[in-house]
């Protein structure tokens, strides 16, 4: 390990498919160790884990981090989000997690909506429309489905909520990762009461919001982390968020995150509230808000295209095909039910050309959603900032330049979840907004690749395709 200028800091994120940590110098953001281990995610009609994995997980990655963890003077927690975490009166899982991309609360959703006022009251109270996402639809599937599991619940908590109060004994959550509950409203910065009675949630059951820059906690001995007793525990953030963190943005800074989901977001100063649902108004890690539109099918469902086809990911074709990638339903449009959707197929069309369709589906939706994400005034000449799992992928980026018409720059720091995590970690020490803690890492710095002519004919096939494709995909959604 090299020699560490500034104290160290942890910081973790916890995501979909694995936990991985990282060890960084406070002082310069040099990762001085890591560690990685994997958790597994249920299939079929639902998505779920079990969240002592994600414990067991995080036990092995700092273990893999060696001496350097028990250096560390601080540690933060960053999380998928929206995902529904029950516990028993030990602290115990009730059942195992649904997670963000469990869209069987699709009806639950549409009936709180109607329920409680309509799309634009939900937009105005929460700062979004719920969809099944969401953690309050999910809850209200459980109390539906599992009324056993509800009765036996007395904590509600979040992916990294659970974490945390692993490593403190206390529960608490952040601002962020509680505006997508769909129980935090964002006018007044609170659990909103009408909304938990609704749900029949009682609101001792849910932690305590944590304000920024606020200590969590301490890591408490009665685990073998290798964590030093009394290591402050910032309040940590959802994954997104901490993301935001990692790269130091300012606002109006588009970013577009190619993972298992695609992200589009950016600061903002306003307070965010979409009525028609595509944008969600959330709250960011440091007082701001992050406006922010996701689709629920990104670099995994590509991937699944390329498989079937037999093809590495980056043999595309340019194509005429149109291919909406919708294989785990949609949320950027809202067809929580749909399935994948081909149109134009030839006897000459190549499989390059159909995995190129899927990218080009993929893409379209985000962008679809990205002058919603960003304020009026904000400068369109900037890059988009392409992070996640997708960003260095040639195809990716090929296809992101093409259909946005902009620049765009790729980060070389990789794990910017993470990143984000420990640079909340580090802004408990050295009393920094942790915004300005990874800009002065250079977290961001990265090649930047020149505009090109946006593929306006592109863009205008495959929304043709999708409007009138509207009745099949609908219809598939009320038939699941």
């Amino acid at each position: 390990m090299s020699a560490a200028e500034g104290p160290l800091v942890v910081g973790v994120d916890t995501s979909t498919q694995s936990t991985k940590a990282l060890v960084v110098d406070a002082a310069t953001g040099q990762v001085v160790a890591s560690g990685q281990a994997p958790h597994t995610v249920s299939s079929g009609a639902g998505r779920e884990s079990d969240p002592r994995q994600w414990w067991d997980a995080l036990c092995q990655a700092l273990r893999q981090c060696g001496d350097a963890a028990h250096e560390a003077a601080a540690v933060s927690i960053g999380g998928q989000q929206h995902g529904l975490v029950t516990l028993d009166e030990r602290g115990e899982p009730v059942r195992p997690a649904l997670l963000w991309n469990d869209v069987r609360s699709a009806p639950q959703a549409r009936r709180l909506i109607e329920e409680l006022g309509g799309p634009k009251a939900w937009a105005e109270r929460t700062g979004s429309v719920p969809g099944p996402s969401f953690t309050v639809t999910k809850w209200a599937w459980l109390a539906e489905n599992e009324p056993e599991a509800v009765r036996a619940t007395r904590a509600v908590r979040l992916p990294h909520d659970y974490l945390t109060e692993r490593l403190t004994g206390q529960g608490t959550t952040d601002r962020g990762d509680a505006s997508g509950t769909g129980w935090w409203a964002s006018g007044t910065e609170a659990y909103d009461e009408e909304t938990l009675a609704h749900v029949g949630l009682d609101p001792a059951m849910l932690p305590r919001v944590v304000r920024p820059g606020e200590v969590a906690g301490t890591v408490r001995d009665s685990h073998d982390l290798p964590f030093s007793k009394g290591t402050l525990v910032a309040p940590g953030t959802g994954d997104n968020a901490a993301a935001a963190l990692g790269l130091g943005l300012r606002p109006g800074a588009p970013v577009l995150s190619l993972g298992t989901s695609g992200t589009v977001y950016a600061v903002s100063r306003r307070r965010p509230a979409d009525p028609t649902g595509t944008v969600a108004g959330f709250a960011d890690a440091h007082g701001d808000w992050l406006p922010l539109a996701c689709t629920l099918n990104c670099t995994l469902a590509v991937d699944r295209v390329a498989a079937l086809l037999g093809l590495d990911r980056e043999a595309v074709e340019p194509t005429g095909v149109t291919l909406l990638p919708y294989l785990d339903g949609e949320r950027t449009p809202n067809l929580p039910g749909a399935s994948g959707l081909l149109h134009g197929l030839r006897h000459d069309t190549t499989a390059g050309q159909l995995l190129q369709a899927a990218y080009d589906g993929a893409v379209h939706s985000l962008l679809g959603a990205l002058d919603l994400v960003l304020d009026a005034d904000a400068d369109r000449s900037v890059p988009l900032l392409l992070i996640g799992g997708g960003a260095r992928g040639r195809a990716w980026q090929e296809t992101v330049r093409r259909l946005s018409g902009r620049a765009v720059q790729v980060p070389e720091a990789r794990e910017l979840v993470a990143l984000g995590a420990a640079a909340q970690a580090a802004g408990l020490l050295t009393g920094e907004d942790p915004a300005a803690v990874a800009r002065r890492w250079n977290t961001a710095a990265g090649p930047v690749l020149d505009a090109v002519e946006r593929d306006d004919e592109t863009l205008e096939r495959i929304a043709g395709v999708l409007s009138d494709a509207a009745p099949l995909l609908e219809r598939s959604t009320e038939n699941r």
